[in-house]
């Protein structure tokens, strides 16, 4: 029966490759939400409007600054903008893989400096 063997340790080097192979591909990045909404006009008598049908629109909502606003998306663009939004959710996923494998690795630099040192 095989015995699952340990993964190799990594240097600082290892890992910053192994982000950038694993974000080569998801350029451009966003982060936000894109939410499909109805909303009423502000014309008086509306068709639309009167029958509760309202006007659909696509909204992408964002942070700047810690402040959240919204930004008006054509329909023609949400294919793209989504794409952006699913890139940035799966780089933030791998920022998030990222940051204890650098930590383990700079663990390991210090303590083979920390050895080298006492030699």
């Amino acid at each position: 029966m095989p015995t699952k063997s340990r993964p190799k340790p990594e240097s600082l080097a290892d890992v910053q490759r192994w982000l950038q192979q694993q974000t080569a591909n998801l350029w451009p990045a966003a982060l936000g939400s894109l939410n499909f909404r109805r909303s009423p006009c502000i014309r008086p008598n509306c068709p639309a409007c009167r029958s509760g049908e309202k006007h659909p629109s696509h909204v992408l909502y964002c942070r700047q600054q810690g402040r959240r606003f919204s930004l008006y998306v054509p329909e023609e663009l949400v294919p793209q903008v989504q794409r952006w939004l699913d890139n940035g959710r799966a780089l933030q996923e791998l920022l998030y893989q990222a940051a204890p494998r650098y930590v383990q690795a700079l663990k390991r630099e210090r303590d083979k400096a920390s050895k080298k040192a006492e030699d």
